[in-house]
Formats: C-alpha cells, structure tokens, sequence
C-alpha cells in the first residue's frame, strides 16, 4: 500500500494552547481562502472566551477547553491534526507527527507550550501538575489522602496550596517568602493569614464550560506520563476539581523555606536505612520541638535543611521547561539560556519560515525597559497574535511595526481570592540598587506596592480592589517626574486620578 501523501498548507501552526490557537484563528481570519493547519497533541484545545480589554495593555479572559471540532465549525478554513510531532525537517519545510503523518510548509509557527519540570523523573509518588489529565490524576490522588507535599513557588503552587482542604500540607519553596515570581516578601505576609483562615467566602461560579478528555480516567496508582503532554491548565484549573482530602478541617500548611528536596525514599527503602521522620509541626514558628512522627507513609521526602517528612504523595510544581525537544534534532535552532527557541522582534526564529510563540520561545529583542518575558497566559496569547501579524506581513513583503503589548509588563490574576495586577518591573527584576519602593497596606484588604527610580515610576503590584492599576500604567508608561509628590503619591487621602487624568 502506497503511503499517503502528505498534506499541504501555506500556514502550520503546532501547539494546541493559547498561543497556537490564537495564532491559528488570526491567519485563518487574515487569508479565509487558504487551509490552516493546526497540529495538536491534544483532543482538547485553549480557547480565549470573554475578552476584555481592561486598559491600554492589561486584558482580561477566560480561558476554556473545547473539543477541537468547535474550532473548526467557527473557522472552516483551520484544519485540525491530532498528533504529537515526531521530526521536523526544516530544510525540506517538512513535519512528520507521531501517527506516521506528514506536513508540508511554508511558514511554520511552533506554539508547542512547556512541560513541567519534574523534581523526580519517574517516582510514582510524584505528581506533576500542567494539563487536564494529570490535575484529574492529582483530585483522584488526593481523594485518599492524609498528607501531601507541595514543592515550587510559582502560580500552580500558590493556587494549589491555598484550595486544597482536609489535608495536611508541607510546602516546601527554596525562597524566604511564598509567591517569589509574583510579589515580595512584603506581598506574601499580607497573603499568609488566607493560608491559615477557614474559607468562609462561597467560590464564585465558573462560567467557562469545562471539557475533559473522554477515557481519560488513568488506572489507580499510575501518574499522568510526564511525555504526553497535553495543553497548560487554565486559570482556574482548579474550578470544578473536587480538592478535598479525608481529614475534617479547611487549612493546614506548614511551610518549609529556603530549602530543596535532597532525596526521596519509598517506604521499605526508608524502614531498612532507619531514619527518623517527623509529624506535622504543630505551628510555623522554626524553633518547634518537632516530634517523631509514628506514621507509616508511602513515601518520604528529605530536604536540604535536614529535615524529613513522611506523606502520601509529592506534588512537583517547580516551573515549567520550553518543549523544545521534538524540533531540535537536525535543525539548527539558536536557544536562549532559559532553553527556549530564541525569536526576534518579528517572532522569527533562527531558522528560515519557522516562527515560535508563547512558552516554547526565548524572546531575543532589546526589551522595552518596563517589559520582561514571563510564561504567562497573557503573554502566550500576545505572542500568538503578534506572530501571526508577523507573518501574515513577511507573506505579503510588509514591514511591520513592535506590538504595542510588549512596551509594558501588564498582568492581572487572582490569589487566594484577591485581585492581583502586576505591572512593569513589580519586582524591580533588573533595576539598579538606586531604586525606591512605597507601600501603602491596609490588613485583609489590600496592599500597595510602587517601585521608583530617579523620581519615575518603573512597576507597581497591586493587591484587592485598588483601583489604581489604570492610572499607574499611565504613569509607568509616559514616565512623568513624579519627584514633586513624595509620599502623597499613595496617600488614601489624595485622589491621585485626579492629579494624572
């Protein structure tokens, strides 16, 4: 039997996340008479519903999982390839998926996403979470649990530690203060009591319809495989997963700072070597008088502080890695330091008709002073669209101007139920030590932080219903001298809209 012919298109987008579909929507928008292919690994993909632009560079929306047919049936012009990729050959414009499928390009987009960085390749007693299959695998896990480990610092582990109840919980980060990517310590200790309180308020309803994969259901004791890879999770992947464990209380964290899982040992390992574990320490304080804990665990983890902790399962939320693997081979990619395709200003990569978006890419540009890459969901959408522009441009031999998105870091999320908006550099991530901070915080209710230099506003994170986000991304933005206002800048008292209208 002849093999079939592969098929052909002018535009092939991988990757069926936000950044693949939302680059796929906008070249089937641009050229409706031509075929768009989009090859996903997934039979799910990420679509933006309810989008709302918020200000000049902060947007709000949902993220929802629809069967890939739906895609089609709104863009009759995209056609959807449900396979992984196995090879690219870049000098033949050719892709060769998984299914023993074969594509021929013009211009190529890779949008193939991350995969998490597992902090223990292949235990069975440690969980990654990143898609839809393997947060379904964890809500099965901890069904049944007493006690889990949490092990990362970023937005997965924020959420998770924060929505899981009836469950003792060790979470250990290897900063000084929780949420390190997002906020400073300043932020996290107006963030910790929500860790400690009972959840009184009632969740909001979800309005994006949830789509899980069918069949998905993975026997017991098996792990969602860290290789097949479906699509990052939503930004309420939590929402509709039942997050509870077998104990009758709401919270109980422990946190173990500025410390690193040194080993893991399963339970006979652990017996035989003889070592000590101890119980859930009854406050945070670091100077308890832990006590040995008489439990039997399946598994035990040892941290590089010495201590060592027995649970039911371990929960790897350490960051994500660019999945740039199944591209490499033969092709001759430049990479950033961070492993990601490196693009430039037009989302090119460095080989010739291959562009990339979203988390897969290392942007290589001369940032804007106020903007910096973060594998986000705003940004994989942006990039998305931008790289679409980009070339829809280099097909018609355009020229085209930066997107007006990547002058100012904007970013606007929930944590444990309060607003958060980030923008520019919020961190002070690379500003010299002559920068200022102001806060400006009121207990349960908000807190504001603003970084200065030389009288000029480089970033701010606002926390609950502040109100200021527009007013102080005009400020970051048109970087007014505001020397002249000192500390009235975040007086309750000054109506500071009124003085920057």
């Amino acid at each position: 039997m002849a093999a079939p012919l592969p098929a052909r298109s002018r535009f092939v987008v991988v990757g069926g996340g936000i950044a693949g579909v939302t680059c796929a929507e906008r070249l089937a928008t641009e050229f409706p008479s031509e075929d768009i292919l989009l090859v996903t690994a997934s039979p799910v993909i990420k679509a933006v519903t309810n989008f709302k632009q918020v200000s000049k560079t902060l947007v709000e929306f949902d993220v929802e999982e629809q069967p890939s047919t739906m895609l089609e049936k709104r863009y009759p012009n995209i056609k959807v390839i449900e396979s992984g990729v196995k090879q690219l050959k870049s000098q033949e414009h050719k892709i060769f998926t998984e299914d023993g499928k074969q594509c021929i390009y013009e211009k190529l987009c890779l949008c193939a996403g991350a995969k998490p960085k597992l902090i223990f390749e292949g235990n069975p007693y440690v969980l990654g979470i990143r898609d839809t299959d393997s947060a379904q695998a964890f809500q099965n896990h901890l069904a049944k649990a007493k006690r889990i480990a949490v092990v990362g610092n970023g937005g997965i582990a924020l959420e998770l530690v924060y929505e899981i109840e009836g469950c003792e919980v060790i979470w250990a980060i290897k900063d000084k203060a929780i949420g390190n990517t997002f906020f400073d310590a300043g932020a996290a200790e107006f963030l910790i009591p929500k860790l400690t309180a009972e959840k009184l308020e009632t969740a909001i309803a979800c309005k994006r319809t949830k789509y899980t994969t069918e069949g998905s259901e993975k026997e017991e004791g098996s792990v969602a495989a860290a290789d097949k890879l479906g699509t990052a999770l939503g930004p309420d992947w939590h929402e509709g997963l039942h997050l509870k464990g077998t104990k009758e209380f709401s919270h109980k964290v422990h946190i173990e700072k500025l410390c690193e899982i040194k080993k893991i040992y399963l339970q006979q390992e652990f017996r035989q070597l003889q070592k000590t574990s101890l119980s859930f320490p009854k406050d945070n304080s670091d100077n308890q008088n832990a006590h040995p804990d008489e439990e039997l665990w399946p598994v035990y983890m040892e941290l590089t502080n010495g201590k060592i902790y027995g649970c039911d399962f371990i929960v790897s939320a350490t960051g994500v890695v660019p999945n740039v693997k199944p591209f490499l081979d033969g092709n001759n990619f430049a990479l950033g330091e961070d492993g990601g395709l490196k693009v430039d200003k037009h989302m090119h990569s460095s080989v010739a008709d291959i562009y990339a978006a979203g988390d897969i890419c290392t942007a290589s540009w001369e940032p804007s002073q106020v903007w910096q890459q973060m594998r986000l969901w705003t940004q994989a959408r942006q990039m998305g669209w931008y790289a679409a522009k980009c070339i829809v441009a280099d097909f018609l031999g355009e020229t085209i101007d930066m997107d007006f998105s990547f002058e100012l870091f904007a970013h606007v999320t929930k944590f444990f139920n309060y607003k958060v908006v980030l923008l520019g550099k919020y961190n002070a991530q690379g500003l010299d030590l002559d920068h200022e901070l102001m806060l400006r915080c009121t207990k349960g209710q908000e807190y504001v932080k603003v970084v200065m230099q030389n009288g000029r506003m480089m970033g701010a994170v606002l926390i609950g219903e502040t109100d200021l986000e527009e007013t102080f991304e005009n400020l970051i933005l048109n970087q007014m001298d505001l020397s002249a206002y000192g500390e009235d800048l975040l007086n309750p008292n000054v109506d500071i809209e009124d003085y920057f209208d």
